[in-house]
């Protein structure tokens, strides 16, 4: 099967947009879709990656559409989406009138931190991946969380994350904090991650709360 703006393939070329398509399109991106937790567009959303609020005349149609559908090579995970939507978000996106942008803020302290350590694998997946909403240290204030609209869970908070099953802090990493009943500004990682990357990071969280989840959620011993 042929995808539009796959390389080799013709330049993606996006249809105009009706009133009910940009109403629909920014109703998605505030209340269904993480984009907003890790991207500003129009002073709103986080300041994790590039600002949204410019892209029309600065990247090509295909390009935006490229990088939603498959964003390989950067710290975004893959965000699984219908053909429809993703059609939809990449061409309001690109016809979006450009408005006054805010940089991004990637402190080298927060992410990208590199171990030779087999140990400390995870503890670096976690820097680059989770500490700039939830903290170096898990306390829930990373430099990305006052562009928030909810306060990232503190993972070292004991009473807090003792309430919460191994199973639960799997499903929030894997499918993203919407299908959780949580923020939909926090990303699923289950199509970026493998599921083992994803159970070391729960394994992580529970050295940074120095706790266990409830008792009828762990394994019998």
């Amino acid at each position: 099967m042929r995808v539009q703006g796959a390389p080799g393939n013709p330049p993606w070329t996006p249809r105009p947009l009706s009133p009910f398509d940009v109403a629909k399109a920014e109703w998605l991106l505030r209340n269904r879709l993480p984009c907003l937790g890790c991207h500003e567009l129009g002073g709103e959303g986080g300041r994790i990656g590039p600002s949204l609020s410019q892209l029309k005349g600065q990247r090509t149609p295909d390009h935006v559409y490229s990088v939603i559908r498959d964003p390989q090579g950067t710290i975004m995970p893959r965000v699984p989406m219908s053909q429809a939507t993703l059609d939809l978000i990449a061409r309001y996106l690109v016809q979006r009138e450009p408005s006054h942008s805010l940089p991004p803020r990637t402190p080298a302290s927060d992410l990208g931190r590199t171990t030779t350590n087999p140990a400390g694998v995870t503890e670096t997946l976690y820097s680059r991946s989770c500490s700039p909403c939830h903290g170096v240290r898990g306390a829930g204030d990373g430099y990305n969380a006052p562009f928030l609209p909810v306060r990232p869970t503190a993972h070292a908070d004991g009473t807090y994350m003792s309430r919460r099953s191994d199973d639960a802090l799997f499903d929030a990493i894997y499918a993203g904090g919407y299908i959780m009943n949580r923020s939909n500004r926090m990303p699923p990682f289950g199509h970026t991650l493998a599921r083992e990357q994803i159970w070391s990071l729960v394994r992580y969280l529970r050295t940074l709360c120095r706790c266990e989840g409830p008792t009828w959620s762990r394994d019998n011993r």
